[in-house]
């Protein structure tokens, strides 16, 4: 009977199966994002359950500084930076290069948005986005509001262009000081 023996299977039958068991893991929007606590190349904690208290938070991992799409990602990001603060929103921008190379790549792009170095690829795995085998992360910007929820998830070259991301922040309306004026007895 075909499909006993073992030599009738071939590995890329499994392909799609292991494709869609990795890819579950992966946040979605709607989903409550995985919380972390890490330093950024300059020294700060950056606590995402903190950060999203005072607005959206773009978590953008990408592949390898200096790279071409990695560069044109992360300058898109630098150039609409007044449009995202303007949302009360800030970037994390996460890779698997280690510290010393990401504070280089930041001071050449001039970002004004943190880096964080996970170049033991632990918080790349807690999103599940690390590529399989290398440990690169994939191209994914996840957008996270209020209570961690993602708003908004972006892959591969969709994810260069920070469009998608800044569009999905929303406006937050400063709080105004009260009108109300005491009441006179």
């Amino acid at each position: 009977m075909r499909g006993q023996n073992p030599e009738d299977y071939h590995p890329a039958m499994l392909l799609p199966v292991l494709t869609a068991f990795l890819a579950a893991a992966i946040p979605k929007v709607g989903d409550v994002a995985p919380d972390f606590t890490v330093t950024d190349t300059e020294g700060q904690a950056r606590h995402l359950a903190e950060m999203v208290k005072s607005g959206t938070v773009i978590v953008a991992f990408f592949p390898k500084a200096f790279s071409g799409g990695c560069t044109k990602e992360l300058t898109a990001y630098r150039d609409r930076y007044a449009d995202i603060t303007h949302r009360s929103a800030q970037v994390l921008a996460v890779s698997t290069d280690d510290a010393a190379t990401l504070a280089k790549f930041k001071k050449a792009l001039k970002a004004p948005f943190s880096f964080v170095a996970d170049p033991d690829a632990t918080m790349t795995r807690l999103y599940d986005v690390k590529t399989p085998v290398l440990k690169f992360s994939q191209r994914y910007t996840f957008v996270v509001g209020a209570d961690r929820k993602v708003l908004k998830v972006e892959s591969g070259g969709d994810a260069i262009n920070p469009e998608g991301a800044v569009v999905a922040c929303p406006l937050h309306k400063p709080v105004a000081a009260s009108t109300t004026v005491p009441a006179t007895k």
